[in-house]
């Protein structure tokens, strides 16, 4: 079942959610796949809905930035980004202290990755009684490429989830910026909507993660955001038989251009479903992105995109 977002929806979504069902939810990211963090049942549907691997941990996502505490334990550097960022695209990963949520999202680790997101029906769900919290990956196949419309999320899980509410194509569209908070730095253990330059005002010692850094929080995966087709990167040619997806003015003939003016925030909004509209050509050839700003989150996942899926 699809529909609009507004109050009959979010009411239905509150109804479905309590009952320990699955609700396919927008946000200024992508759309995500959503069931009540306190319930083990429901957190397993997840899981299932779409085959997801159990050592891949999943956000859980907060209502209200006050709330984080229940759930978190928080220092200096948390409540500084807390404070800066929330309600919006940043995911902290910190200790976690609640014994009230499912353990089925949590991949035996002692630590959660939280997050509150910037949308309508957070404050709706708040207003109708319900602070959640729920636990929320990308509303789509574990692995495939992330759904940024309510069509994509139909596509990829069909009648698996008994309500997607539709509010239109994601203003962001690349997934949240993932940071693990130590006691006196922070780790970058994902790059996404906000770019890394915006934390420095607010982070003295940000660091990238080690090599042998355990998954943590989602988009970890070597492979992951992935179309069938196989992925050519920096692609400064189109070969025969392929889809090639260009950023900004080029000469080659492109089946799909990011943006023909060369902005970092259109490419990113329009990046999944570009993947998604391409998909059916055995190869999709991709135009070099700049790294600067959000482009660093658009590389990212057109790397993993590109990966070996192990198959």
């Amino acid at each position: 079942m699809i529909l609009n977002s507004k109050k009959e929806s979010y009411e239905k979504a509150v109804s479905l959610l309590r009952l320990g069902r699955l609700v396919a939810l927008p946000t200024e990211t992508v759309y995500g796949l959503a069931a009540d963090a306190k319930n083990d049942d429901a957190v397993r549907q997840i899981y299932a809905v779409k085959n997801r691997p159990p050592h891949n941990p999943l956000i859980a996502h907060i209502f209200d930035p006050k709330d984080a505490g229940m759930y978190v334990a928080l220092n200096d550097i948390a409540k500084t980004l807390i404070t800066a960022f929330w309600p919006g695209p940043l995911t902290l990963v910190l200790p976690k202290t609640s014994v009230n949520l499912s353990d089925v999202a949590g991949a035996d680790l002692d630590t959660l990755a939280i997050r509150c997101p910037k949308a309508k029906w957070a404050d709706a769900f708040l207003d109708l009684g319900y602070r959640g919290p729920i636990y929320m990956p990308s509303a789509n196949r574990s692995g495939h490429i992330s759904p940024t419309t309510a069509r994509h999320v139909a596509d990829d899980l069909g009648d698996k989830i008994d309500l997607i509410i539709d509010a239109g194509p994601c203003p962001s569209g690349i997934e949240s910026t993932v940071l693990k908070i130590e006691s006196d730095h922070a780790v970058l253990l994902r790059p996404g909507a906000i770019p890394v330059s915006h934390f420095v005002p607010y982070i003295s010692d940000l660091r990238l993660p080690e090599k042998s850094e355990r998954i943590s929080a989602p988009g970890m995966l070597e492979s992951h955001y992935a179309p069938n087709a196989k992925v050519r990167l920096n692609a400064k040619s189109k070969k025969a038989g392929e889809a090639f997806l260009a950023f900004g003015p080029t000469h080659i003939e492109a089946d799909y251009n990011l943006s023909p003016s060369g902005d970092l925030n259109e490419a990113a909004r329009k990046l999944y479903a570009a993947l998604r509209i391409l998909d059916r050509k055995p190869v999709i050839a991709i135009a070099p992105i700049p790294t600067k700003g959000i482009g660093s989150a658009i590389n990212d996942r057109l790397r993993r995109a590109a990966a070996d899926k192990g198959e």
